[in-house]
């Protein structure tokens, strides 16, 4: 039997607290009036358990029981991870001693 439980595709925008992230959901409706279509960002902070989620990754969140007071959410799956670029330290000590 499948869960009745909504989800919620959206992108971690902040990982300042533990155990926390804040995901944007993007969605798009038609205006009801001008018949523009309309684009609305909405903002929910998601338990995350093992911290495993980085800014800019694409989450699936699952509704849940309340966690906290605004905490009503949760990560389901790391859907795909941003690009991080690798850098050695040798390469940026080398770049901050040419600058004057």
């Amino acid at each position: 039997m499948e869960s009745k439980r909504k989800f919620m595709i959206g992108q971690v925008a902040s990982r300042k607290m533990d155990k926390t992230a804040i995901v944007v959901v993007q969605s798009t409706k038609r205006h009801p009036l001008y018949k523009k279509v309309v684009r609305h960002k909405a903002k929910f902070k998601v338990h995350d358990a093992k911290n495993e989620s980085r800014q800019g990754d694409v989450v699936k969140i699952v509704e849940t029981r309340p966690l906290s007071r605004e905490k009503h959410w949760r990560i389901a799956a790391i859907l795909t991870r941003k690009e991080v670029a690798e850098v050695p330290v040798q390469e940026i000590n080398k770049v901050e001693s040419k600058e004057p």
